[in-house]
């Protein structure tokens, strides 16, 4: 398990798996393999496999522990491949127990926004229903989110499933654990989410500032490190393309002038990264940890 402190702040990644999905020009439509090799580099192996042509992405949850309460990050994919329409993989609580964390022991889930991958592990199975997987937790579901991805107006397509929503949604509105945030939600004194749309409609990003240092949980706002070369390039996970470039633009901006470790919800290797900036253009600077 990797841990690092932002101040007061201790975040450890919870793994669940990391595989080889796209190409280059899959996952980033409209790009060309001109800039993955020129930064070759640094790219390979954590973040790119020149062998296979494809982009290495990692599935994970951040486990942060503030001002004395336990926080996850997104839960990944759901455990159970039986069930048709739902992505699965990856297991949560044995990646959770290796870091000395129950279910019980959480205090708060926060979804980063409602893609298949990011709340697989919201609940689990119970008399053949579902029901919240964190027994003490409040849930945190932006209202966005809830009306784009609610099964009455749904269009089925990539990254939109009624089953997910009835799987790992629907269980935790019905429990009443769940707590509906709009434009910004204030956790503690330490964190706060922030709307960042584009990605998904409520896709949150969440703002960690203790003691003098600040980092930003940016979700599927960067899928792969080539984005801070190429901010303008959106994902094909993207629903609105055009507006995740544009909070991209405006949340790498602010990482570079406030300092905040930028920290995505897919980035193998270390998976945090201090952000440097030249005008308009953008590096990596530091890996943390």
């Amino acid at each position: 398990m990797r841990t690092f402190d932002i101040g007061a702040v201790s975040v450890t990644r919870i793994p669940h798996f990391e595989n080889l999905p796209l190409t280059p020009a899959e996952l980033l439509p409209g790009t060309g393999p001109d800039l993955w090799e020129a930064n070759r580099s640094w790219l390979a192996p954590d973040h790119w496999d020149p062998g296979s042509g494809r982009v290495r992405v990692s599935v994970h949850s951040w486990l942060l522990r503030s001002a004395g309460r336990t926080i996850l990050i997104d839960t990944g994919l759901a455990p159970d491949p039986r069930q048709e329409g739902v992505p699965a993989g990856g297991d949560l609580p044995a990646a959770l127990a290796a870091a000395g964390v129950a279910p019980g022991d959480v205090d708060l889930v926060v979804c980063t926004h409602l893609h298949a991958d990011h709340v697989g592990w919201n609940t689990r199975e119970d008399d053949g229903g579902h029901v919240p997987f964190f027994p003490r937790a409040r849930y945190l579901f932006s209202a966005a989110d809830l009306a784009f991805f609610a099964p009455d107006t749904l269009v089925e397509e990539p990254g939109r499933s009624a089953a997910v929503h009835a799987r790992s949604v629907e269980p935790v509105l019905r429990s009443g654990q769940a707590v509906v945030w709009e434009d910004r939600f204030l956790i503690d004194e330490n964190l706060r989410l922030d709307l960042a749309p584009g990605h998904t409609p409520g896709h949150g990003v969440l703002a960690v500032e203790s003691e003098g240092e600040r980092a930003l949980f940016v979700g599927d706002l960067l899928h792969t490190p080539v984005q801070l070369l190429a901010p303008d390039a959106s994902s094909c996970f993207c629903h609105d393309p055009s507006a995740a470039a544009r909070t991209r633009r405006r949340l790498l901006e602010r990482a570079a002038d406030t300092a905040a470790l930028v920290v995505p919800a897919h980035f193998c290797g270390p998976g945090a990264v201090e952000i440097g900036r030249d005008g308009t253009r953008f590096t990596a600077r530091r890996w943390v940890p």
